[in-house]
């Protein structure tokens, strides 16, 4: 077995406070092996995106471990915490966030630019990307000339062209057609099983656990065990 490239061990999350306070996630276990696409299922409200947050470094648990290539985020500064970000993690969201100004090629670099990594290399590296999402005519088009799906896949590619070992993808799919979604559903797996990576993907989408090589379910902020989606077996353990 591989080592894990994530691992969260007891988390527990509490938001709010006084009366508004509620425990978001309650002690999940959980790790992500890399060459694997794992889904994440559950109803509006059950922890999904808390969780996709805790993993990726943006909130930190309330209680328990986490865990990215071997580094323990326990009592991590911002600026350490950011540092697990850039070196380790790749978001994708639902809404794309590309900046309207900037071309495809452009937006990608962004991600190299914050991480110091400008010039020749980074137009290089921005070209190489696109290719892989399909896009390689799309390198001088603006968001505005560009569909759901294709701007998707720019921000795919802003996610994986530094290479991280984790990608977080939040409802990547909610703003497609299915066709597009199918798309990039299969970017995000031939990225997993090609490259190594771990791949976590949140999505209310049933008719995409096909891509999935592990599904998860989680309720009231507790992880539960879920059927393999292939022949493989799994066990998720939630300690709530």
């Amino acid at each position: 077995m591989n080592e894990p490239i994530v691992e969260a061990r007891n988390v527990s999350k509490t938001l709010g406070t006084g009366a508004a306070k509620v425990k978001a996630l309650k002690h999940i276990d959980l790790s992500l092996e890399g060459g694997k696409l794992t889904v994440l299922m559950g109803p509006s409200g059950s922890g999904k995106t808390t969780l996709l947050s805790v993993l990726g470094c943006m909130l930190a648990p309330s209680e328990g471990t986490v865990r990215i290539c071997g580094s323990s985020t326990d009592g991590a500064s911002r600026e350490r915490l950011a540092k697990i970000r850039r070196d380790h993690i790749g978001f994708v969201f639902q809404s794309f966030h590309l900046f309207p100004t900037l071309t495809a090629a452009e937006n990608i670099r962004l991600a190299l630019d914050v991480r110091g990594e400008r010039g020749a290399r980074a137009r290089t590296r921005a070209r190489e990307v696109l290719t892989r999402v399909g896009l390689p005519h799309k390198i001088k088009a603006f968001p505005r000339d560009l569909s759901g799906g294709e701007q998707q896949r720019v921000a795919i590619g802003r996610a994986i062209v530094a290479e991280p070992s984790v990608i977080l993808a939040d409802e990547p799919t909610a703003a497609l057609d299915g066709e597009n979604g199918q798309a990039v559903m299969g970017i995000l797996s031939a990225i997993a099983k090609e490259q190594n990576r771990a791949v976590l993907v949140v999505t209310h989408d049933t008719r995409l656990i096909g891509f999935a090589d592990r599904i998860l379910r989680i309720e009231d902020g507790a992880l539960q065990p879920e059927e393999p989606n292939r022949s493989n077996v799994y066990q998720i353990r939630s300690s709530a």
